[in-house]
């Protein structure tokens, strides 16, 4: 055998290693895992990422792209810690007022935030969809604080949140909304979704954080729905339910929960004794127009679903029957729709309703808020929801 050509590998590969470290390359062809060095880092940053995805930033707060640095730079982000084993960095997108966004995650913030804004004034986002495949744009409120409806009639007078531009009905609120998320359809929607905000009256402290996502049709919530959970187990909130809080009015939507693999049915109960309370007790006076009437001193009862059906703020669900706890032992009577100051109709007893009727789905209609009504009587609902297993 030729010693030279025996040797000559193992030369040539020395070499390259010699030259490649003379040069700076001191983890090549992979960058360290304790940290990549500067001249690895200036290099690769001008090469695309292998796999552009998204990626969590380094203080776990917010969701990102991963791209490489430059990229990043010249499409206005912020580098938020490395991905895809250092070739890129995680860029954070965030805009605030009077601008255009057109990518994946785009968080919209209040000026100065973190911090609080009392000023006057409007506040307008553009929303542009990346691709034609964009079907939904996702809102998740990360944080949500608008100056209180009229605490009386539920309208939102000095501060709006509104959503315009797409397929869906226009989006509207206020107040206190910190955890909530809401689906716009874009399907069909040629032009720019615009969000704008109107701050009416000082010395109010307004606070918003607003992660922006565009959702292909795959990944889609089922038509119809503004609100999609997606878990198990949850809890479903009206918008602005808080202390002191009260439901809004002129809302009219739907909300689905995602059915689990190898679930059947559905539960829901309250959060608590309070967390149920749209519009004033039923009374036993047949005159008694539910939530949309004033409700004078008088004794409760079990009430119809002919009496139900008057309220013009009210829940509605699909249930095949309810559970409660009552003295007798009987059972419960399933009502499709939902309001006064109970969940139930015995209104002494902690209840829970059950569901197999598939979409879980409920709907929220809350009237135009054209009379006054005692804010107390009118906080919302807070309902927990669990899905049954199938059975054997």
């Amino acid at each position: 055998m030729n010693p030279v050509t025996r040797s000559s590998g193992p030369l040539l590969l020395h070499g390259l290693v010699t030259v490649l470290l003379a040069c700076g390359v001191r983890s090549w062809p992979w960058p360290s895992l304790g940290g990549r060095s500067a001249a690895v880092g200036r290099v690769l940053n001008f090469f695309p990422v292998p796999v552009t995805e998204e990626c969590l930033s380094d203080d776990s707060r917010r969701t990102g792209l991963c791209l490489n640095a430059y990229e990043c730079r010249i499409q206005n982000g912020e580098s938020h810690g490395a991905c895809a084993l250092g070739f890129g960095v995680c860029c954070v997108f965030t805009s605030s007022c009077n601008a255009e966004v057109s990518n994946n995650v785009t968080y919209f913030v209040n000026p100065n935030f973190p911090g609080l804004l009392n000023d006057v004034g409007e506040c307008s986002l553009s929303v542009k969809k990346i691709s034609k495949d964009i079907s939904q744009i996702r809102l998740d409120f990360v944080n949500f604080n608008l100056a209180q409806p009229n605490r009386k009639t539920g309208v939102c007078e000095t501060d709006t949140f509104v959503v315009t531009g797409g397929t869906s009905n226009d989006v509207r609120i206020c107040g206190l909304n910190s955890g909530q998320h809401v689906y716009y359809d874009v399907d069909d929607a040629k032009d720019a979704v615009t969000i704008n905000i109107r701050l009416t009256k000082a010395n109010y402290n307004r606070m918003w954080e607003i992660k922006i996502t565009q959702i292909e049709f795959a990944q889609r919530a089922p038509a119809g729905c503004l609100q999609y959970f997606q878990s198990a187990t949850g809890t479903v909130q009206t918008m602005n339910f808080a202390i002191n809080g009260r439901h809004l009015a002129d809302q009219d939507y739907v909300i689905c929960i995602r059915q689990e693999q190898s679930m059947c049915s559905i539960v829901y109960e309250p959060c608590d004794e309070n967390s149920f309370k749209i519009g004033p007790p039923i009374l036993s006076d047949d005159a008694v127009e539910g939530s949309g009437d004033d409700g004078t001193d008088g004794g409760s009862q079990l009430v119809s679903m002919d009496t139900f059906r008057e309220c013009t703020d009210r829940v509605m669900m699909p249930c095949d029957f309810e559970e409660f706890i009552t003295p007798q032992g009987g059972p419960g009577v399933c009502d499709l729709l939902h309001c006064g100051n109970n969940f139930c109709t015995d209104k002494e007893t902690p209840c829970r309703i059950e569901s197999s009727t598939t979409p879980f789905v409920m709907r929220v209609q809350f009237g135009p808020g054209n009379r006054e009504e005692n804010p107390e009587d009118n906080l919302g609902m807070c309902i927990r929801y669990e899905q049954q297993q199938c059975s054997t």
